[in-house]
């Protein structure tokens, strides 16, 4: 089945928990609720002037497509800065190399459609402040606290036999 999402009906708010240079603005209702989609997600968004769109990140399990619709805006990724405008597109691929960030650098609301892959779970790392993420857990934890995988794991044996004698 088609669903059709007039322009005419879609509104924009800003999540509530946003702090100051992150006030974007997202669609609402998000599209998703609307087309309850299996492995593609799409929101349309607003950069006001002056305002960044996330933290500068990257995600393990999803690839990214953005389109601006209508203003400028400035990406950031590990290729340096570049400005975009109106009817450009930029792919991201998963992985450090599509790391990327938005900011409105004009003086007029940029718009944008942001389109990407969900496939049950993603990490999202954020390289400026150190930061892992769980998505859709929304579990967020410093990467600096990475341990060995059997850290804490060398007393099995005993942890058997106490669980035996319970």
């Amino acid at each position: 089945m088609a669903t059709v999402i007039k322009k005419s009906k879609i509104e924009y708010k800003e999540d509530a928990n946003r702090i100051q240079h992150y006030r974007m603005l997202t669609s609402s209702p998000r599209f998703s609720s609307i087309v309850n989609p299996e492995n593609l997600f799409f929101d349309m968004r607003v950069l006001e002037p002056g305002q960044y769109s996330y933290p500068y990140h990257f995600h393990r399990h999803a690839e990214e497509l953005m389109m601006v619709v209508s203003g400028s805006m400035t990406l950031r990724s590990e290729e340096g800065f570049e400005v975009l405008s109106e009817g450009d597109l930029v792919f991201f691929e998963k992985g450090k190399d599509g790391a990327h960030q938005f900011h409105n650098h004009t003086k007029e609301p940029c718009k944008y459609l942001d389109i990407r892959t969900f496939t049950g779970a993603d990490v999202c790392e954020y390289p400026d402040s150190g930061k892992v993420n769980i998505i859709p857990a929304m579990e967020i934890y410093e990467s600096g606290s990475r341990v060995d995988y059997f850290k804490g794991e060398e007393k099995v044996v005993e942890r058997w036999e106490a669980l035996k004698k319970e």
